[in-house]
């Protein structure tokens, strides 16, 4: 129960709590109105930036979620041209996290990452198809212990001004680890060939345990 109320919190948050507690404590000395609305403020950053547990499912036939949040789009479309992947089909989930979902990104299959790529860009609302384009953005690509080959893109959203990539090139990892968060709402699209799509638009996803794909 008590990890329900209070949620390990991730290394990314501790700064901005600590912040946003410094300032409710003044704010709470020169007047009670405003140092509540921070207090509340303070209450969302810890609740933002919480990292619970998640359960995969340890089969790499499937493919888990690599955000909570909403599939916003899911398309055929080519592939990333950062990574060289413009001329290769490949069908597109897009998982669009708003501000009240938890945003630790997780692996959807065990392998091996081959290249990521940091782009910068704009910051416009990551719900927007265009955001895939034009946003701040991060292309992970990985190679599957099925050898598929997959491609994750953590996406910046209208508030997110950074990207947080936690995993290295040539770096071994297992189905439902983490990987990254992107602060303050955002979107991850998640790129596969040979597997068959378990999901459907508006679905609501939770990281690392929601079946997105299940290989062919």
């Amino acid at each position: 129960m008590l990890d329900i109320l209070f949620p390990k919190l991730h290394k990314e948050g501790y700064r901005f709590l600590a912040i946003a507690g410094i300032v409710t404590f003044v704010l709470l000395l020169i007047s009670k109105f405003f140092g509540i609305i921070s207090l509340m403020i303070t209450i969302w950053i810890y609740y933002f930036f919480r990292d619970p547990e998640r359960f995969s499912i340890n089969d790499d036939n499937y493919l888990v979620s690599p955000a909570d949040g909403t599939i916003s789009q899911i398309i055929e479309t080519n592939g990333p041209k950062e990574l060289g992947l413009e001329n290769e089909k490949f069908k597109r989930v897009s998982i669009f996290m708003n501000v009240f979902d938890c945003h630790v990104n997780r692996v959807p299959s065990s392998g091996k990452i081959n290249k990521i790529f940091y782009k910068p860009g704009k910051y416009i609302n990551a719900s927007l198809d265009k955001a895939s384009e034009e946003n701040e953005r991060n292309y992970i690509k990985m190679t599957t212990s099925n050898n598929e080959e997959i491609i994750l893109v953590q996406i910046a959203g209208l508030i997110a001004r950074r990207i947080v990539c936690e995993i290295s090139e040539e770096k071994e990892i297992k189905q439902g680890n983490r990987f990254g968060i992107i602060r303050f709402g955002s979107r991850v699209d998640l790129y596969f060939k040979n597997y068959e799509l378990l999901v459907k638009q508006n679905q609501k996803t939770i990281s690392g345990e929601t079946l997105i794909a299940k290989k062919k």
